[in-house]
């Protein structure tokens, strides 16, 4: 953990701002663990409490913050309302994982906020957070720390096929040091690819995770991920990152019916509402190859990430 903040631009005798889980989520503990290991002073703050995360900010002025994407959205959000300029923080770097996120929101981050933000990776049963970080001088992809952790990509649908380097699919894990509990080809369900290595070449990369095959929505026959959305709408001026994804069947039809439901930015008009619906719409039929309803609703209408950000709502009739 340690290895991937410093590779994400953290430095020891840094101010770190915490605000990943603290609770039975190794994702606080951990980084608090690893930023400590690091040489830094932690700020231990956990998820929610917007409010009061952006007072601690203010106050302490850390130089770092740990949180998953979608939060640190809300956080810069939630100073804006209250007359703040995200970019004029203390903030320099952000080390955000525990959920997929595109370049589209990297940009985003850090337009708004004046800050250089990387990818971390990890999961609980392989170890926590750290089994990968990004570099700073390229964010180009997380390092796989491969002298503790040996990946493979397999095909998600046949486990048996093992794929080659630079080839789509479901990430694997064997831990080589692990004591307590060590994990054999465990199936993470994250999808992706591995890379050579730059910044650190000993060590490959991981491609961003396109999305997770249990999070996948298979929509009249075409794979669909929430990650894919985001993509699309973030290159929509007038749309904002804050969108569900709503499934439903109407009573008496057979085919599923996707509503993508967007926050329009501030400054955007009725008619700048209306085009940029119908553009999503276009765009999605274009590079998703699945039609859907786009509503754009107010800002601020729409659930906030406290933590880890729910994206799909499935309302279709249980079987």
């Amino acid at each position: 953990m340690a290895r991937s903040l410093r590779a994400s631009g953290v430095r020891p005798g840094m101010k770190v701002h915490n605000a990943y889980g603290y609770g039975l989520f190794t994702g606080g503990m951990g980084a608090h663990a690893g930023a400590e290991a690091l040489g830094c002073t932690v700020i231990p703050i956990s998820g929610g409490q917007t409010e009061r995360q952006i007072t601690l900010i203010q106050d302490f002025k850390p130089d770092a913050i740990l949180a998953t994407p979608t939060y640190l959205l809300t956080i810069a959000d939630a100073m804006m309302k209250q007359g703040i300029d995200p970019a004029s923080t203390s903030l320099k770097y952000a080390v955000l994982g525990a959920e997929p996120w595109t370049e589209e929101m990297r940009h985003e981050l850090e337009t708004t906020m004046n800050i250089k933000a990387c990818d971390i990776y990890g999961l609980s049963e392989v170890m926590g957070p750290g089994v990968a970080g990004e570099a700073v001088e390229t964010q180009d992809g997380s390092h796989i720390w491969e002298d503790h952790f040996r990946p493979e990509i397999i095909d998600a649908f046949d486990p048996s096929v093992v794929l080659g380097d630079g080839e789509h699919g479901e990430l694997v894990f064997t831990s080589l040091t692990k004591e307590a509990l060590p994990i054999i080809r465990y199936r993470t369900k994250d999808l992706t690819r591995l890379l050579p290595g730059t910044a650190r070449p000993a060590h490959r990369r991981m491609g961003r995770i396109t999305g997770r095959s249990d999070d996948m929505i298979i929509l009249r026959g075409v794979n669909l991920f929430p990650s894919q959305i985001e993509e699309i709408a973030l290159r929509i001026p007038e749309l904002s990152p804050h969108f569900q994804l709503e499934l439903t069947r109407p009573e008496g039809q057979r085919m599923d019916q996707l509503t993508v439901k967007i926050e329009r930015r501030e400054s955007v008009t009725v008619e700048g509402v209306a085009s940029a619906a119908k553009v999503l719409q276009q765009q999605i039929k274009i590079h998703v190859g699945s039609s859907c309803t786009v509503d754009v609703v107010e800002p601020g209408s729409l659930e906030r990430s406290n933590g880890k950000l729910r994206r799909i709502y499935d309302m279709r009739p249980k079987a």
